[in-house]
C-alpha cells in the first residue's frame, strides 16, 4: 500500500543540509564526541531534554530536575504519578533506541516497532502496548475538542507499516530526510491506540542514531518538537489535511525538521560554549575551597538544574568524572557542599534534596553574559543569502 513519498529535494534545500553538516562538523571539532569532563554533563541533560520535549507535547510536563531524577530512577518532586510513569517508560525507549542503533545487525521491522510501542506505553494495558489499535482513531485538538485527524482503517495498518518500513530501507535519499520521513508516516498512520507521537518522534531518532553522524544523543530534534509544539502541529496540520492522504506534498514537512535539525545543532553548539566556561568557573571556585574536583560535574548540573539530590549527585559524578562513589562519600560530599556555602539542603532527611547558593547561580549569571542567546536563525534565509552572495561575486 501507498504511504507518503519521500519528495525531490531542491538546490536550497540541499544548501540547508550542508549548513547543518558545516555546525555538526563544529560539534565534532570541539569534542563532542571526546571524554571530555563536561562533554558527559552535556550527554546527560541531552537526554533528558529530549525526554522531556517529547512528553511535554503530549501533556506530560516535567521540570528538568524531574525528569534527571527520574531517569535516575527516582521519584520526581512535583511531578504526577502519570507523569512519571510516561517520563519513565519514554526514558527506557530512548536507551533502548540509542543502544539499538549500535548494533549493525538490527532490523527496523514489526517487531522491533511493536517492543519500542510496549516498553513506552507498558504502565497503562488500557493503552494496548505493542499492540495495533483495533479500530478507527481520531485525533482532537485539547484546546477545543475539534476534530483534526483521522487515520486510516485499522485493518490496513500493518500493510502500511510494512510500506513505510520498506521505504526506509530501501530509500536512497539523505539520513535525515529518511529520518523525517520515517515520523511522518508513522504518526500519519497512527498505528496504536495512544503514544503515536512520542514513538513517531522517538523512531526518528533511532534512524539518526544508527546514521552514526555524530554522538547518537545530539542526533535528536524532540527538544526543539517540544519548544515548537504549535508550529509542530501546524506542519503535520497542514501535510495531513485531516485524514489519511498519502498523495500529499511531504516537502513541507520535511523542510520544517530541516529546520529544526539546523536550530538544534545551534543550541547544542552554544550550549558547550557556555558549559565549558561554567565548569571552568566552578573548578576555580572548588579549587579555592579545597574540595575534590568530583564535586564540579554535580555543582555545574546544580547550577543549570536549580536543585539536585544524593542520587542524583552519584549519578553525575559517575557520568562526569567516571568514578563510582559509595552512598557514604556521596553524603560526606553533600555535607562538605553545604559548609562551603555552595549547597542550602531542602526538606528533611528522606526527601532532601538541595539548591545551588548564589555563588553558583551568581557563576551561570555571569556565563550567560559572556554567552548571550540569540534568536533562532531560519537556515534558508542563510542558504539564500550565501547563494546570492556566490552569484554577486561571481559576477564581479
Amino acid at each position: 500500500m501507498r504511504v507518503f513519498a519521500t519528495p525531490l529535494l531542491s538546490f536550497e534545500d540541499e544548501s540547508v543540509l550542508e549548513l547543518i553538516g558545516e555546525v555538526r562538523q563544529e560539534l565534532v571539532r570541539r569534542g563532542i564526541g571526546e571524554p571530555r569532563r563536561w562533554a558527559g554533563g552535556l550527554r546527560r541533560m541531552a537526554v533528558a531534554r529530549a525526554v522531556q520535549g517529547s512528553n511535554s507535547i503530549e501533556g506530560y510536563r516535567a521540570s528538568l530536575d524531574d525528569v534527571l531524577a527520574v531517569v535516575d530512577g527516582e521519584a520526581p518532586l512535583d511531578a504526577t504519578e502519570e507523569t512519571r510513569q510516561a517520563l519513565l517508560g519514554y526514558q527506557e525507549a530512548m536507551t533502548y533506541v540509542l543502544q539499538a542503533a549500535q548494533d549493525e545487525i538490527q532490523l527496523i521491522d514489526e517487531g522491533f516497532i511493536k517492543a519500542l510501542h510496549f516498553m513506552m506505553m507498558k504502565y497503562d494495558l488500557s493503552k494496548w502496548p505493542g499492540r495495533w489499535r483495533p479500530g478507527e482513531i481520531f485525533v482532537h485538538r485539547d484546546d477545543t475538542g475539534e476534530r483534526v485527524y483521522e487515520g486510516p482503517d485499522a485493518g490496513d495498518v500493518p500493510e502500511l507499516i510494512g510500506s513505510m518500513l520498506q521505504q526506509l530501507e530501501l530509500t536512497d535519499a539523505r539520513p535525515l530526510v529518511r529520518a523525517a520521513m520515517a515520523h511522518l508516516n508513522l504518526v500519519m498512520i497512527h498505528p496504536f491506540r495512544d503514544g503515536n507521537g512520542r514513538m513517531a518522534r522517538c523512531l526518528q531518532t533511532y534512524v539518526l542514531a544508527r546514521e552514526r553522524m555524530i554522538a547518537p544523543v545530539f542526533s535528536s530534534i524532540e527538544e526543539y518538537l517540544g519548544r515548537n509544539t504549535p508550529a509542530y502541529y501546524e506542519i503535520l496540520d497542514a501535510v495531513g489535511r485531516g485524514s489519511w492522504q498519502p498523495e500529499n506534498d511531504a516537502l513541507p514537512w520535511v523542510r520544517f525538521c530541516l529546520t529544526g535539525h539546523y536550530r538544534q545543532a545551534v543550541t547544542t553548539l552554544r550550549r558547550m560554549q557556555r558549559l565549558e566556561d561554567l565548569w571552568r568557573r566552578i573548578a576555580e571556585i572548588a579549587e579555592r575551597r579545597r574540595l575534590p574536583e568530583r564535586v564540579v560535574g554535580p555543582l555545574v548540573e546544580a547550577a543549570y538544574s536549580g536543585r539536585i539530590r544524593r542520587a542524583t549527585y552519584v549519578e553525575s559524578v559517575e557520568t562526569t568524572h567516571g568514578e563510582s562513589i559509595a552512598d557514604l562519600t556521596a553524603s560526606r560530599d553533600l555535607k562538605a557542599l553545604v559548609n562551603a556555602g555552595l549547597f542550602e539542603p531542602v526538606g528533611d532527611t528522606k526527601g532532601r534534596y538541595y539548591t545551588p547558593t548564589d555563588e553558583l547561580l551568581g557563576a551561570r549569571r555571569e556565563v550567560a553574559l559572556a554567552h548571550p542567546r540569540r534568536g533562532e536563525d531560519d537556515p534558508y534565509v542563510i542558504a539564500r543569502e550565501r547563494s546570492q552572495l556566490a552569484l554577486d561575486l561571481e559576477a564581479n
